[in-house]
């Protein structure tokens, strides 16, 4: 297939499903990494499709969602001092902190710029050089080479005004965490494809191997999540565990070496909090020693901040599989994106923002069929 259309149409899919169900003989759990993969399989109501012994479970691939709160906290002291423009993605402002948000901030009168890309904040700074300019550095492999890129060209262009507050994942040290876990009910997983176009797969084999899994490097359009299932789902029926690669068109087993360079010159391996997931060993990104003058952590002395997590939010259950959105009592009524308890409901990637999203759109469709007394 040449064309995305090709991707979404129906008569594609149910053959995918049809074959599902047709090699389908017990119960299985698989969970979906990424969050763009969720939203997708909700959006398209996938997993309608799919034989009551299939369960989806949904994992922390969400950026924003696993971003720990004393961090946000710390973004939030930052935009609000006077002498700084702060740029962020645009979910990354309506996220709670422990008493406030980058948006209250920024209606407060904090210069805060939403931006698409990072290189966008180095160009602020080029513009703004007696204001200091911060780049919310969040996300996972995907971002990282952005933010390196930014990172560099701050370097070249010997830019004092500029710094990244870094919040950067890996996903494998996730992933790890999650199969350890001795309550865990996953069986099976699908990896984030784009992901997986920076990083490649390799570092997945040893994972598979280890705890015996199997993973299948997936797309985002509908068909490439039901080829990715079936694929896992073959493993599991065959009782195989090793790594698969469903998204051929965009993946390569080495993945992008350039990119991995770049990553490499700019940040190091290191621990990482993880929020509602507690802090996972190697797991993060920091900036190296020789890139620390952009470290906006260390260039604002901010006094020690404390942090209060909304106990309400379950989003660390969600996100390591053991819950669905709807398990929580406070889903739809005090926790909706408008106003939102935890990260979930606010990222377009949430799992929470998903489930209610959709399931709006489905009683909308609801409301609007005629009845039989319509006329």
């Amino acid at each position: 297939m040449k064309f995305v259309n090709e991707y979404r149409q129906s008569e594609n899919i149910q053959k995918i499903a049809a074959e599902i169900r047709k090699v389908t003989t017990r119960p299985w759990t698989i969970m979906e990494v990424c969050g763009g993969q969720t939203h997708a399989i909700v959006k398209n109501r996938l997993d309608q499709l799919l034989p009551q012994e299939i369960e989806l479970v949904h994992g922390p691939g969400c950026p924003v969602c696993v971003t720990p709160l004393e961090t946000v906290d710390r973004a939030i002291a930052i935009a609000a001092l006077p002498e700084v423009i702060f740029c962020s993605f645009g979910d990354m402002l309506r996220v709670p902190g422990s008493e406030r948000s980058l948006l209250d901030v920024k209606a407060d009168g904090g210069d805060i710029r939403i931006v698409y890309s990072p290189l966008q904040a180095v160009k602020i700074a080029e513009d703004n050089p007696a204001k200091q300019i911060v780049f919310f550095a969040v996300g996972f492999e995907t971002t990282a080479s952005a933010n390196a890129m930014a990172a560099t060209q701050a370097k070249n262009k010997s830019l004092q005004n500029f710094s990244l507050l870094v919040s950067q994942f890996l996903v494998t040290p996730a992933i790890a965490s999650i199969c350890s876990d001795e309550d865990t009910r996953v069986q099976g997983f699908l990896a984030a494809g784009h992901v997986c176009s920076i990083t490649g797969y390799e570092n997945y084999l040893p994972l598979a191997d280890k705890y015996r899994v199997p993973i299948v490097v997936t797309g985002f359009e509908p068909l490439d999540i039901l080829e990715g299932l079936l694929m896992c789902l073959r493993q599991l029926e065959q009782g195989s565990y090793k790594v698969e690669n469903q998204y051929l068109r965009a993946v390569e087993r080495a993945g992008n070496r350039q990119a991995q360079m770049l990553l490499d010159n700019v940040f190091k391996v290191s621990a990482q909090q993880w929020r509602g997931l507690g802090e996972i060993p190697a797991s993060g990104l920091g900036l190296r020693e020789e890139f620390s003058v952009f470290d906006a952590a260390q260039k604002f002395a901010l006094p020690k901040i404390k942090t209060q997590e909304q106990h309400h939010c379950i989003s660390g259950d969600i996100m390591l599989g053991h819950k669905k959105p709807a398990d929580c009592p406070h889903f739809g009524t005090d926790c909706r994106p408008e106003r939102p308890l935890g990260a979930p409901m606010v990222s377009s990637e949430g799992a929470c923002s998903a489930y209610y999203r959709y399931s709006q759109q489905e009683k909308a469709r609801e409301y609007s069929m005629p009845t039989p007394n319509d006329k």
